[in-house]
């Protein structure tokens, strides 16, 4: 076991003995992201739902801005189960489930409302049930918002990006759709990013709205150009033998209310990407692209679907999203 999950575990005791006898059960949740973010708003709602519905049987403790790691420690402190819940990028967890790769084939969504019908129907359904085979159960997902690419020269066509060193995360498939479009993908850690927009480790990078505005990368780029090639949901996740051991009557409760979370904070992350693409624009250029200007990207990335269709290795799956 690393040094940075013996702390998480001994910490995790720690909470449960502090605790142990103020409620029936007790759920820790545990994420990433900052407190401004419409995904920690989100678990608030739910830990009210939870609370109050329960009439204090259940409590929630959440530990926000990367308190037990970033996602891919929260993500492994849910799966051995010491963290009760969690949420993470999707293309964070195709390393540890790789059907999620498909979530990362970019320009298969059109619309927030053609995103909800795949990820709330059948498709979204089968997702969250291959959890189920790291020790973890999928209960939903929410909203991180379409990606766009900032940057520090304009960037309209594929030859913008020929040279250009844009920060990703460390996904196989990522690192090869910018490699496709002729950019040097570079991993770096999210947490690092800012500081290396400014001293100019990279030139641009990509992610949505609200994160740009939220870690104030904007103050460090020149353009935003809206490409919205990939929609990045978060997938919210349990224990699955600490979902197994609840009550049918916790698992109905914590279930509905994660229901009406989900749903609660897309319209709070749809209607703060207003409010970051308002502040964000005083302070670069934001870019339009037409669908000519689309399909110049998406014609470079049959590679990447290529590869998107083997590591998910379920064609089925796959031609559900793709």
């Amino acid at each position: 076991m690393s040094k940075k999950l013996f702390t998480l575990c001994a910490t995790i005791a720690f909470l449960f003995a502090v605790h142990a006898g103020a409620a029936d059960l007790l759920i820790t949740v545990a994420h990433g992201g900052t407190e401004e973010q419409a995904a920690h708003l989100g678990w608030l709602e739910f830990e009210k739902m939870v609370e109050g519905e329960s009439n204090g049987g259940i409590e929630v403790e959440i530990y926000p801005n990367q308190q037990m790691g970033g996602d891919r420690e929260v993500t492994e402190g849910t799966q051995l189960g010491n963290i009760s819940m969690c949420h993470a990028s999707c293309s964070n967890i195709a390393a540890f489930a790789k059907e999620f790769f498909v979530l990362d084939a970019p320009f298969i969504f059109t619309s927030r409302k053609d995103v909800y019908g795949k990820l709330d129907g059948e498709p979204g359904k089968q997702l969250l049930k291959s959890l189920e085979k790291i020790e973890l159960k999928g209960l939903g997902f929410i909203e991180n918002g379409f990606r766009n690419v900032t940057s520090n020269k304009k960037i309209v066509s594929p030859a913008d990006l020929a040279g250009v060193k844009i920060r990703v995360m460390e996904n196989k498939v990522q690192m090869l759709t910018w490699s496709s479009l002729g950019g040097n993908p570079t991993p770096i850690a999210f947490g690092e990013l800012f500081t290396a927009l400014q001293q100019g480790t990279v030139d641009a990078q990509e992610n949505p709205l609200e994160l740009i505005y939220t870690n104030r990368l904007y103050e460090v780029q020149k353009f935003v150009t809206m490409t919205n090639h990939i929609y990045s949901p978060m997938a919210v996740m349990m224990n699955l033998d600490f979902y197994n051991s609840m009550t049918d009557e916790q698992r109905k409760l914590v279930e509905s209310a994660v229901d009406r979370m989900v749903a609660w904070q897309r319209g709070e992350a749809e209607r703060m990407e207003g409010v970051a693409r308002a502040t964000i624009e005083k302070n670069c250029e934001i870019i339009g692209l037409d669908a000519a200007q689309i399909k110049a990207f998406r014609d470079k990335l049959d590679p990447v679907y290529k590869e998107i269709r083997a590591q998910v290795n379920n064609n089925a799956l796959a031609n559900l999203f793709m």
